[in-house]
């Protein structure tokens, strides 16, 4: 058997891209900070997201069934935080620049990349859901540096540029 501490250990170091999900519906806007994001298949293109279901905007996502992952750039450490934090959704987005594509969820305008899906199946798997995700639009920017989460820490992946 193993424990949830040992496999905690060992999944903090799978290094993960840092994303910040959102949705957005008649309960206003609401989104996370997940690493648990993941391509599935290309044809057609789809991707899995993992929530906590003790999240407090859970409910939303699974009402919505829609959602936007922001691939966070290096220059986003700040957004990851906030969205991580217990401040009310209203507050987390005060923070960045939000627009729409497809669905209506919010979009991070600088992000590295954007992935607006539509939620086609959920599934619940302990403490978690598995939201698998048909991606209707993306966009991309131009940045040199990810952000990725190794060892519980926030590192800078990419070029950097020198002077």
């Amino acid at each position: 058997m193993i424990e949830a501490t040992d496999f905690r250990n060992a999944m903090s170091l799978l290094t993960s891209a840092v994303s910040v999900v959102t949705t957005a519906g008649m309960s206003d806007r609401h989104g996370f900070t997940a690493s648990a994001v993941c391509s599935v298949t290309d044809t057609p293109p789809t991707l899995l997201v993992c929530m906590n279901k003790a999240s407090r905007s859970h409910a939303h996502f699974v009402e919505n069934k829609i959602l936007t992952v922001n691939v966070l750039g290096a220059q986003h450490e700040h957004i990851s935080n906030l969205f991580a934090s217990k401040l009310s959704s209203e507050e987390r987005f005060q923070h960045g620049t939000w627009t729409e594509l497809e669905t209506g969820a919010p979009v991070l305008e600088d992000a590295l990349v954007n992935f607006d899906c539509e939620i086609e199946q959920i599934q619940e798997v302990g403490t978690h859901t598995i939201f698998m995700c048909r991606i209707v639009a993306i966009q991309q920017n131009q940045h040199d540096q990810s952000l990725v989460y190794f060892n519980r820490a926030y590192h800078h992946v990419g070029q950097t540029e020198i002077a």
